[in-house]
């Protein structure tokens, strides 16, 4: 009998600071609208770190410079029926690319203060929302070069 191959669904975020406040995104997903930070799947044939470059760009039109890996995360949705390993990235934001379009799920950017995204942490995507910004204040920055990426 062969057994099923599990493998989760590996994703991208940009924690992205400003001020004292972090970028996010408030999109419509199937729960309704939920905040999250730029994000998005990995595509075939491409670098974690161009996949949050280009996360970023489609859902906040920002450009976004990666200079750190913040953390690496496992999340199984309660119910059940995915898991997400999630790199989130540090970096610097750019400015706003003029003329450059939102992903169709993407209603708007807002900078929220870590006390105004907890008042809200009910319409975040996910409890990973929250860590990548936690794991950000209490300084996690780790260096690219951890990551390989061989094609």
């Amino acid at each position: 009998m062969m057994s099923r191959i599990w493998r989760p669904n590996v994703t991208v975020a940009a924690v992205l600071e400003r001020d004292g406040r972090f970028m996010l995104v408030e999109e419509e997903t199937e729960g309704g609208l939920r905040f999250n930070q730029p994000a998005g799947h990995l595509e075939a044939n491409e670098s974690l770190i161009d996949a949050a470059v280009r996360e970023t760009r489609e859902e906040s039109a920002h450009g976004f410079e990666p200079g750190y890996l913040v953390g690496v995360y496992l999340w199984p949705r309660p119910d059940g029926a995915l898991t997400y390993l999630r790199f989130a990235f540090g970096g610097a934001v750019g400015e706003e690319i003029r003329g450059a379009c939102l992903d169709d799920d993407i209603l708007r950017v807002v900078w929220m203060t870590p006390e105004e995204m907890r008042a809200c942490s009910a319409r975040h995507r996910s409890p990973l929302v929250m860590q990548c910004v936690d794991d950000w204040l209490a300084g996690r920055r780790y260096p690219l070069d951890l990551l390989r990426h061989y094609v």
